[in-house]
């Protein structure tokens, strides 16, 4: 775990943010959204990882994992490998592996000594961040994090595939692999998370598949276009002399079961985490996939939210509370 995070605000620039709240640069934005990191593409906001990694398939398809699919002999049809891609990132997230990855940060690292940091986390998750609360835990969250492991190593990778999607390692990695090999990267890379049950000796086929991965993103890092840092001061300045990143309409689907329409006063928020953090403002799109609120910065400027419809809630304001 680093100390630090990464907020994206464009194509060019990143801005770092503390491991825990408050986070003010973040709060000249006048979000309430807690987690990182997020995208911003002139004024409008994307929030989670997830919704992020579509939009950017949607918005750069010539830069993206979309331009580079293994079709291969080992790839499945194009509709096949959309599902395998879904249901890893699922898995994943709302398969509990990301939580139970969580639990195995080693109780000796400096962050949890600090009282500010287990509060932060306690609120940020609804459950103990003590010391003694992760050494209870570690042994059932070994348990479940072996079954994530021995998953891939006997179904998907288990025929000695260099990707998910077959291919060769040149050819690099794809959605499928970005959904479901970075848990495994960060409890790989993060020293003491892992014990004998989980250790590469068992699972040769997963870790060699998270070196392979590691150095696939190393190289693009440094074959990419070099990125530079901002301050929260300069984002403000930015969201004034920035358009929309979205040129095309928005739309309500009407006949959503929410019932929600367009210009209505709305919330949303993640309700796996965060749940807290609710971002109010006005509906502008509603999709089965995609909620869009307009709201203001600190500032005055104008700035539409993108959420996930999935793993993310939406409700008027003043109805009925959930």
């Amino acid at each position: 775990m680093r100390g630090l995070s990464e907020t994206r605000l464009s194509a060019d620039w990143v801005q770092l943010q503390p491991a825990m709240l408050p986070r003010p640069d973040l709060a000249l934005l006048n979000l309430s959204y807690r987690r990182i990191p997020f995208l911003s593409v002139g004024r409008d906001i994307y929030l989670d990882t997830r919704l992020i990694l579509s939009k950017l398939e949607q918005l750069y398809p010539s830069t993206s994992c979309a331009a580079h699919k293994i079709r291969g002999p080992l790839a499945s049809t194009s509709a096949t490998n959309a599902a395998l891609e879904a249901l890893l990132s699922r898995f994943i997230i709302d398969g509990g592996v990301f939580n139970r990855a969580a639990q195995l940060i080693p109780p000796d690292m400096p962050l949890l000594q600090d009282s500010k940091f287990t509060k932060d986390r306690e609120e940020y998750t609804g459950r103990p961040w003590s010391v003694d609360a992760i050494k209870a835990g570690r042994p059932e969250a070994l348990v479940y994090i072996r079954e994530a492991f021995e998953l891939m190593e006997t179904t998907l990778l288990s025929d000695g595939r260099t990707w998910v999607l077959g291919g060769k390692e040149e050819d690099g990695p794809t959605l499928a692999d970005i959904e479901s090999v970075w848990v495994f990267h960060w409890l790989v890379g993060m020293k003491g998370a892992l014990s004998d049950v989980a250790s590469k000796e068992k699972f040769p086929k997963v870790y060699a598949w998270v070196d392979r991965f590691d150095k696939a993103t190393k190289d693009a890092k440094k074959n990419g276009p070099k990125v530079g840092n901002v301050k929260g001061s300069d984002v403000e300045e930015m969201f004034g002399k920035v358009g929309w990143g979205e040129q095309e309409a928005l739309q309500i689907d009407g006949q959503d079961p929410t019932g929600l329409k367009g210009s209505d006063e709305v919330e949303v928020w993640p309700i796996d985490s965060g749940v807290k953090h609710r971002d109010r403002g006005s509906l502008v799109a509603l999709t089965p996939k995609e909620t869009v609120i307009r709201k203001k910065t600190k500032n005055g400027e104008d700035i539409r939210v993108h959420a996930p419809r999935w793993g993310f809630r939406v409700q008027k304001v003043g109805g009925s509370k959930l």
